[in-house]
């Protein structure tokens, strides 16, 4: 996957890259959609253009991740933040115990606003070792939880579950950032949820995938906004929903399918990854990964560098080589490539080369 010359390396966490073709469907199509003689930003959600756009969406990413018939599929506002608070309003009620698996920064922010709306219970904390790791153990079952959250892939730590737990609580899965970059098993979880931004389209719109089961369970008496049963009953169009982000995936969703679906992707996705770490791996310790190997992100890759000053001078270099957004996060820092389905492979050659150049120029 190449990309036109004059276009940066976009290693940011996200929002992040968009697959070129998509962007040039898009670009195509933004005045005057497939003759309707409006852009998809300006069309009525009740048209029948729009409505096609929403099931064709949705008929793709059913392919991509063989969901089942007995699940729902929304498309909701607010990002994947806003499922931190409307996960636990609608189950932590009579009692009901949240349980969460917190391997980095965004499964602690999850627990800190389910604490808000009910009893929650932190089943393992990673934060001793500064997240860099998965639990290495079974989580046992809780009679009476309404569900284990826990977050599929850590942009900050670059830390992942290479698949799915074998817990038996009820799964709910945060996948904003490797949602789409392998296959999954959906029949084991009971919600799966994520942000746009990194995997399928720009920042605005997150997706939802819900079991009947657990939709059944859902509290009555929410605002309808926070409502997953009146959200499901409207199909995602109670309200006017962000339509040219929904668009926006539903071409993502496509070209994954026209490209060989989500093993291809994978496959992909771990020949990137692999040229970066074995650019770690094989620098003698001029480069530290943050997490165990075992617990490595194929998304996001993080490492650090000896000290703050090479560090900057290694970022300066990178920019000037056409590699933005390869900063770290405060808590991590040093640096982190993030590299998402429609990130190219000759970007993470490039910086891989700069890698080895940077060590033996400044071992």
């Amino acid at each position: 996957m190449s990309q036109p010359h004059d276009r940066v390396y976009n290693f940011s966490a996200g929002p992040s890259t968009l697959p070129v073709s998509v962007l040039e469907t898009a670009q195509s199509e933004i005045l005057n959609y497939r003759g309707t003689g409006m852009g998809v930003m300006e069309m009525s959600h009740r048209s029948a253009p729009f409505e096609a756009i929403l099931q064709e969406a949705k008929a793709n990413l059913t392919k991509l991740l063989g969901i089942p018939e007995n699940y729902k599929i929304l498309f909701l506002q607010g990002g994947a933040s806003t499922q931190f608070a409307m996960l636990p309003m609608s189950y932590l009620h009579n009692g009901a115990v949240g349980r969460y698996v917190l391997t980095g920064t965004w499964g602690k922010k999850a627990v800190e606003s389910a604490a808000i709306y009910g009893s929650t219970e932190v089943v393992f904390d990673g934060k001793a070792a500064n997240y860099n790791d998965i639990p290495s153990e079974n989580i046992e079952a809780r009679p009476g939880a309404a569900y284990l959250h826990f977050t599929s892939n850590e942009t900050i730590q670059g830390v992942r579950f290479p698949g799915e737990p074998k817990w038996q609580d009820p799964l709910v899965c945060d996948m904003s950032s490797d949602i789409l970059s392998r296959p999954v098993d959906v029949s084991r979880y009971q919600m799966i949820y994520a942000g746009a931004q990194k995997n399928m389209g720009p920042a605005g719109v997150a997706l939802v995938i819900m079991s009947d089961e657990m939709l059944a369970k859902s509290a009555d008496g929410l605002a309808p906004m926070f409502d997953y049963k009146v959200q499901a009953e409207n199909d995602s169009l109670y309200n006017t929903p962000p339509t040219w982000a929904i668009y926006i995936c539903g071409l993502v969703y496509k070209h994954l399918v026209d490209t060989g679906g989500l093993a291809a992707a994978q496959d992909r996705n771990e020949r990137k990854a692999k040229l970066l770490y074995d650019a770690i791996d094989h620098s003698h310790g001029f480069y530290k990964g943050h997490a165990v190997k075992s617990a490595r992100s194929t998304m996001n890759v993080t490492f650090t560098l000896g000290s703050d000053d090479l560090t900057k001078k290694f970022i300066k270099e990178a920019e000037s080589q056409r590699m933005d957004g390869l900063k770290g996060h405060r808590s991590v820092g040093g640096v982190r490539a993030s590299i998402y389905n429609a990130f190219p492979e000759e970007g993470c050659a490039a910086l891989a080369d700069l890698m080895r150049d940077f060590a033996a120029r400044n071992g």
